[in-house]
């Protein structure tokens, strides 16, 4: 059982007063680091400019800054103790900045049990984001339950308890981009990938004949290239008809940088492109990740040069990275 929690606003109800104190008694911090944490939240205004009127400048008392490092590490830090309150329930949290997700698991014989034990769970974090000045948004918070194909009958129907209101459970649901099925097949997952990519691959043939094949190309890697690698270590395994319709994305957009038609040979064009076929695209992928997590590595922005060098002909990248040298 995997329930998504959504806040109102998460970021902007952050109260500085708790986050401070929070800092001081829970991480022991103190002196001038404190101060420092101090400074960079108080002393912000906010007010409102209409053409010639603008309003009474007022406090800023909540909220740390979106978009900036620090203000997805002082959130977790704010909300680190909601972990171990749903750690109480015998269940399992897991936090990506203001995504926060609960989950369980049982035979089929004590769904009850567990379900109870969820509501149970969720009535104490709904408390806890109260009284820490957190909204929590249950009308928007998912409910899903997994099993194989062959338990699916087992699964039950009924709403889920989250706080005053009842959710009924999702066929699949959206959790940071993946799309998740309650038979972990992750087809919706694929099909909305492949409905993504080839609305993107219409859009730039629209613009084919203006533009030169290198522009086409860059414009290929960003918003096709890019949605097929996001998330692919969770494609491992899957059913070779599913890794196919994957494929025919990276065919389709191969013959559009080359402008070939629709039934040319494919093989030739994507040995050209540097491309690796969909099913070892996802093993190469993998391996980088894992490599990553052994070796302590941080993990690159999508647009660093181990993807584009994967991605765009040796010829090219080295252009790119010849004026992106002389931008410097």
């Amino acid at each position: 059982m995997l329930t998504l929690l959504d806040l109102s606003a998460a970021f902007d109800t952050v109260d500085h007063q708790i986050l401070i104190r929070r800092l001081e008694t829970s991480y022991g911090l103190g002196g001038v680091v404190l101060s420092w944490f101090r400074s960079y939240e108080d002393g912000s205004n906010q007010y409102v400019h209409c053409g010639r009127l603008t309003s009474t400048p007022a406090a800023v008392i909540s909220g740390v800054p979106q978009g900036s490092v620090l203000g997805p590490i002082l959130f977790l830090l704010y909300t680190a103790d909601l972990l171990r309150l749903i750690e109480r329930h015998n269940l399992h949290p897991h936090a990506y900045a203001d995504d926060t997700q609960i989950y369980g698991f049982c035979p089929p014989s004590a769904i009850s049990v567990l379900q109870d034990q969820m509501s149970a769970c969720l009535d104490e974090v709904a408390l806890w984001m109260s009284s820490n000045r957190l909204q929590l948004n249950t009308a928007k918070t998912e409910v899903l339950w997994c099993a194989t194909s062959r338990r699916q009958h087992q699964i039950p129907q009924d709403p889920v308890r989250v706080g005053e209101d009842l959710i009924t459970p999702a066929a699949s649901v959206r959790d940071l981009g993946i799309y998740l099925d309650s038979n972990t097949s992750m087809r919706s997952h694929v099909s909305k990938t492949v409905s993504n990519c080839f609305a993107a691959l219409r859009r730039i043939r629209s613009i084919r004949c203006c533009v030169p094949r290198q522009a086409v190309l860059f414009l290929v890697v960003s918003l096709v290239l890019s949605q097929l690698d996001y998330g692919s270590a969770t494609l491992v395994g899957l059913p070779a008809y599913q890794i196919d319709r994957l494929q025919s994305v990276s065919n389709a957009a191969a013959r559009l940088v080359y402008s070939s038609r629709r039934y040319d040979h494919v093989t030739p064009l994507l040995r050209e492109l540097h491309w690796l076929r969909m099913n070892q695209r996802i093993d190469y992928k993998l391996a980088v990740l894992i490599y990553r997590c052994l070796n302590g590595l941080r993990r690159t922005s999508p647009t660093t040069s181990s993807v584009w060098r994967t991605s765009i002909p040796s010829c090219v990248f080295a252009r790119h990275q010849q004026a992106h040298s002389s931008c410097l």
